[in-house]
C-alpha cells in the first residue's frame, strides 16, 4: 500500500450511452497507461447491457477492464444504480429517465464518491465526469476534488451552449421566427445560422423539462471545472478552442476514440451486439460500399425508412444498413418494406449493430450515410470515407454544418427531416462515383491526415494531453 501513496486517481463517471462510453473508456485506459490509478464507473444497467452484447452472463459479476490489470494498469471497476430496472425502457421512457437522472442519481453518485473516498485515503483523488452531468461542481466541492470535465461532442456544439446569455441578450434565445438569421458574436466561432443550432437551442422552449435543464443546468456547471478536455482536434476547431482557453483551461485530446490499445487492455464498450460483416465486405469491390447507421440513439418513422429503402434499391448501391430493432419505437420492430429483404438479394446486408470503426475502414466502404453524431464523424474521417448528412436531433444539425459547410467532406441528404426515394438514390450516386465524389474524396483525405498526425507522438493531441497531465499534477500534488 506504501509505494501508492500520493498517487492520483481518477474517479470516472460517463454519461450512461453509447456515444459517451466510448470515448471515455479509451481516456480511462490512456490516463491508466500514463501511470494513473482510475475506478471507472458504469450504472448497473450500462454494466447489464455490455454483459450482454460481449456474450457474458449478466447474472454475474464480470469485470470489463481486468484484463487491462492484468496487463498491469492499476484499473478498478464498480457500478452504481440509475434508479429503475433492467426492463424499464430508458429510450422509450426518455423523459421519466432523465428526471430521475437529475433528482435522484447526483444522491447515488454523492455516496459512491464518498465511499470510494474513504476506502483508500492514501490516494489523491481527482473527479473526471462527462459535462453533460449538472452536478460534478457540488461533489467535487464537497470532498475538495479536482473537477475535470470531459466533453465527448464538437467544440462547436461546446461554446454555443457555453455562451448561451449571449443567445439570450441577442434575442436569439429563446428562438423566435429568425430562422436565417446569422449569429457573430460567440468568441472563436464563426458566423452560424440559427437554423444550424443545436435542436434544443431552436426547438420550442419548455424551461420545466427534464432535458432543458440537463443541458443548460450542465453548462452553468461546467464553469466551475478546474479543466476541460475536449474529445476534438485543435486544428479542426483551433479558434474554438482558443477562444474557449482564455474562459478555462482547456485540452483538445481527440479522437480519443482512436488510443491504440493493444488486446491486453481493451475494453467492452459496445452496449449492442455486434455483427461480423467483413467476410461480406470483403467480397465485394473497393470503394463500392455505402454504410448507413443512425446511431445508437435517433428515432425516426416508417415513412423515412421506407423512402430510405427504396432510395437504396434504385441506387443499386451494394450497402450494409444498421437498423436497429427500436428505430422507429421500442414497440414496432418491422419497420422494413415487404419483400425489401428478398429485393436486395447480395446488393445488402442489414444488421442492428456492428463494429463501425472497422466497417468503416474496410476498404470495400466508399461512403457513409450518417445521423452526424460526433462519434460517427470523426470515425468516417479517420477512414477517409466522406459522407451523406441526415442530422435529426441534438448536436446533429450544428455538426452537419461542419462536416458540409466548413470542412467540405460531406453533401446534405435533403433539407429538412421529410426525404423521397428518389433524393435519397441521387444523393447516393453523387457521393459514390463523379466530380462531387472527387472533391469530397480530396477533402476528406487532408482531414484523415490531419486527425491521424494529431495522436502522433508529437501531434497536437498528444502534446495537449501531456499539457494537461502536467497541469493537472501541478493542482493535485501540491
Amino acid at each position: 500500500m506504501e509505494e501508492r501513496r500520493g498517487k492520483p486517481h481518477a474517479i470516472m463517471i460517463a454519461f450512461p450511452y453509447q456515444g459517451h462510453i466510448t470515448p471515455f473508456t479509451n481516456l480511462a485506459i490512456k490516463l491508466a497507461s500514463s501511470g494513473f490509478i482510475v475506478t471507472f464507473v458504469h450504472t448497473e444497467f450500462v454494466h447489464h447491457m455490455l454483459s450482454q452484447s460481449n456474450h457474458n452472463d449478466s447474472s454475474t459479476r464480470v469485470d470489463f477492464f481486468s484484463d487491462a490489470r492484468k496487463s498491469g494498469l492499476d484499473m478498478r471497476y464498480t457500478t452504481i444504480s440509475d434508479g429503475f430496472p433492467m426492463e424499464f425502457d430508458r429510450l422509450l421512457n426518455l423523459e421519466e429517465f432523465w428526471e430521475s437522472m437529475l433528482r435522484d442519481f447526483p444522491v447515488r453518485v454523492d455516496e459512491l464518491v464518498g465511499n470510494i473516498i474513504q476506502s483508500d485515503p492514501s490516494l489523491v483523488h481527482f473527479l473526471i465526469a462527462d459535462t453533460f452531468y449538472s452536478w460534478p461542481a457540488r461533489i467535487a466541492k464537497k470532498y475538495n476534488l479536482v473537477n475535470v470535465s470531459f466533453w465527448t461532442e464538437t467544440s462547436l456544439v461546446f461554446s454555443i451552449a457555453y455562451h448561451l446569455e449571449l443567445l439570450k441578450e441577442n434575442d436569439h434565445f429563446p428562438p423566435k421566427d429568425n430562422s436565417e438569421d446569422s449569429i457573430n458574436y460567440i468568441p472563436g466561432v464563426q458566423s452560424i445560422s440559427t437554423k444550424d443550432l443545436m435542436s434544443y437551442c431552436v426547438e420550442a422552449i419548455d424551461t420545466t423539462t427534464p432535458e432543458y435543464r440537463i443541458v443548460f443546468g450542465a453548462f452553468e456547471e461546467v464553469k466551475k471545472a478546474d479543466f476541460i478536455l475536449h474529445n476534438t482536434v485543435h486544428e479542426l476547431e483551433s479558434e474554438t478552442l482558443l477562444a474557449l482557453d482564455q474562459k478555462q483551461p482547456t485540452y483538445a485530446i481527440g479522437p480519443i476514440n482512436f488510443y491504440d490499445c493493444t488486446k491486453s487492455t481493451a475494453v467492452a464498450d459496445s452496449l449492442f451486439l455486434k455483427s461480423d460483416c467483413t467476410e461480406w465486405l470483403n467480397s465485394k469491390p473497393p470503394g463500392s460500399v455505402l454504410y448507413v447507421s443512425f446511431g445508437s440513439m435517433v428515432q425516426t418513422n416508417k415513412e423515412i425508412i421506407e423512402e430510405i429503402a427504396h432510395g437504396l434499391l434504385i441506387s443499386e448501391v451494394n450497402f450494409i444498413w444498421i437498423v436497429r430493432a427500436d428505430i422507429v419505437s421500442s414497440n414496432d420492430t418491422d419497420v422494413l418494406p415487404t419483400e425489401f429483404k428478398n429485393d436486395i438479394k447480395d446488393k445488402g446486408l442489414i444488421i442492428p449493430w456492428c463494429n463501425q470503426k472497422e466497417v468503416l475502414s474496410n476498404p470495400a466502404v466508399g461512403g457513409f450515410i450518417t445521423h452526424c453524431g460526433w462519434n460517427s464523424i470523426l470515425e468516417s474521417i479517420w477512414s477517409g470515407v466522406p459522407m451523406i448528412c441526415y442530422p435529426v436531433t441534438y448536436d446533429q444539425p450544428t455538426n452537419r454544418k461542419l462536416v458540409v459547410d466548413d470542412w467540405k467532406i460531406g453533401i446534405n441528404l435533403c433539407d429538412g427531416l421529410s426525404v423521397t426515394r428518389v433524393e435519397v438514390a441521387d444523393k447516393i450516386k453523387s457521393l459514390m462515383s463523379g466530380e462531387t465524389s472527387y472533391g469530397l474524396r480530396q477533402e476528406i483525405t487532408k482531414m484523415r491526415k490531419i486527425l491521424r498526425d494529431a495522436f502522433k507522438i508529437d501531434g497536437s493531441s498528444e502534446r495537449y494531453f501531456d499539457q494537461f497531465l502536467k497541469d493537472l499534477k501541478a493542482k493535485i500534488l501540491v
